[in-house]
């Protein structure tokens, strides 16, 4: 996989990270954060400019969530059957969606970046949701640019321990992800208690009786 995305930087250069950022952000499995792990390398020994390959990664970013912004804004019954299709897919946008209800514009930051798995499906609930244009964006650059410069930063300061740093970068990506969904899952859980727990009450109730 790392020879096939030194390849590709090789030939296409800042273009490349332009082109697997935005496809990134609207879902398509492509392994945008080892290609900006690989720009950042390739920064590092000459091959490229630091500031293109860092813009190039940050502007595609930018059009992808875009995108996906306005795909879940115009298409939310389409959207639905297309996450319904697969169940990774429709959890990924369930999750995304508790992000959005909980944490708003902090949920779009965190999840340009922290968690980034969730970052295409938040694109879809955000614009399904109808949250307002300006805030999505404000907050979803923000976080872009601390995506885009923790992973070509690393890849431009360990350059010639590539290999090891996509190892690590990806188990920590995994673990986060896999830690932010315990959370809203514990979150969800304990809401649906105290809901039980407010039904069981109300029945428990003692009635008036006509008398009284």
């Amino acid at each position: 996989m790392t020879d096939t995305l030194f390849l590709l930087v090789a030939n296409y250069g800042a273009l490349s990270l332009f082109v697997v950022t935005f496809l990134s952000c609207v879902a398509v499995p492509v392994p945008s954060s080892l290609m900006m792990l690989t720009g950042g390398a390739f920064a590092a020994s000459g091959d490229l400019v630091l500031g293109s390959t860092a813009l190039a990664a940050y502007v595609g970013a930018l059009g992808g969530d875009q995108l996906g912004y306005f795909l879940g804004r115009s298409g939310a019954p389409a959207l639905e059957r297309w996450a319904s299709r697969r169940r990774p897919r429709a959890l990924l946008l369930g999750r995304a969606r508790a992000s959005i209800q909980r944490w708003g514009g902090l949920g779009v930051f965190l999840s340009r970046w922290l968690v980034s798995p969730l970052g295409p499906y938040v694109n879809f609930a955000a614009g399904a949701g109808k949250m307002h244009w300006l805030r999505f964006t404000v907050w979803g650059a923000a976080g872009e640019a601390v995506w885009v410069a923790l992973y070509v930063g690393l890849g431009y300061v360990f350059a010639r321990n590539l290999t090891a740093v996509a190892e690590f970068a990806s188990d920590l990506t995994g673990l986060i992800a896999g830690g932010v969904v315990s959370v809203l899952l514990g979150v969800l859980l304990r809401y649906v208690h105290r809901k039980q727990i407010g039904v069981r009450h109300i029945l428990r109730k003692p009635r008036r009786t006509a008398a009284e």
